[in-house]
């Protein structure tokens, strides 16, 4: 099984306001949070990266005393979503959502805020619904904000070494490229490679459930 954190969406049972809802952020958002806490600098801001359906978000600013969450997407209705799962279940560090498209390699975010202030980024379940040059922009992206020692955090479906890591994810990558041949489940060595050519270092990988990987890279 594999988690899609841009599933189905849809509003709460009223139907009265813009939030999306993913199934998957329920199951993997503790697993994913007990890494965050214990690999992401204890003060700062953290910016995430394709924030979806901002159920991620909302969960994981709180938990995380000390830091400031920034979310972000590309898609003008994630943003929406973002911003009515902020106004429903409110935090005092968690900022507003900010559009930020990684295919776009010069994709900044100093009008918003200070980029020095930015002391990580992570971003779920966004390189394998995208395309291939989405990836080179993250990279590029976390090189111009991130300082030394601070932190790149991926989490999602990888193979490695080509191979993939389990049937499920063979029939998943099948799938998005049938949706869209520019998707699909990336090799992990392959994403270190890119991540090493913009001075990102593969810090260390992390079994998750349902065939995910945890992947921290730290900014040399």
């Amino acid at each position: 099984m594999v988690d899609l954190m841009g599933g189905g969406s849809g509003g709460p049972e009223s139907g009265a306001d813009a939030r999306q809802f993913a199934a998957a952020t329920l199951r993997n958002r503790e697993p994913i949070l007990a890494v965050l806490d214990r690999v992401m600098p204890p003060e700062g801001t953290i910016l995430e990266i394709g924030s979806g359906s901002g159920e991620h978000a909302v969960y994981f600013a709180p938990r995380l005393e000390g830091r400031h969450w920034l979310p972000s997407d590309a898609a003008p209705d994630k943003r929406m979503s973002i911003a009515a799962w902020i106004e429903a279940e409110p935090a005092d560090n968690i900022l507003k959502p900010v559009n930020i498209d990684t295919c776009t390699h010069h994709w900044t975010v100093e009008r918003v805020i200070p980029s020095p202030r930015i002391v990580a980024i992570a971003s779920m379940n966004m390189i394998h619904i995208a395309p291939w040059r989405a990836c080179l922009g993250l990279m590029a992206g976390a090189a111009r904000i991130l300082k030394r020692g601070h932190i790149l955090y991926l989490y999602g479906p990888f193979f490695r070494d080509g191979i993939q890591t389990a049937p499920s994810n063979e029939s998943f990558d099948d799938r998005l490229q049938v949706e869209n041949p520019e998707w699909g489940i990336r090799d992990l060595e392959t994403v270190a490679d890119a991540a090493s050519s913009q001075g990102l270092d593969l810090a260390e990988v992390v079994e998750m459930p349902a065939n995910n990987l945890s992947v921290i890279f730290r900014r040399a």
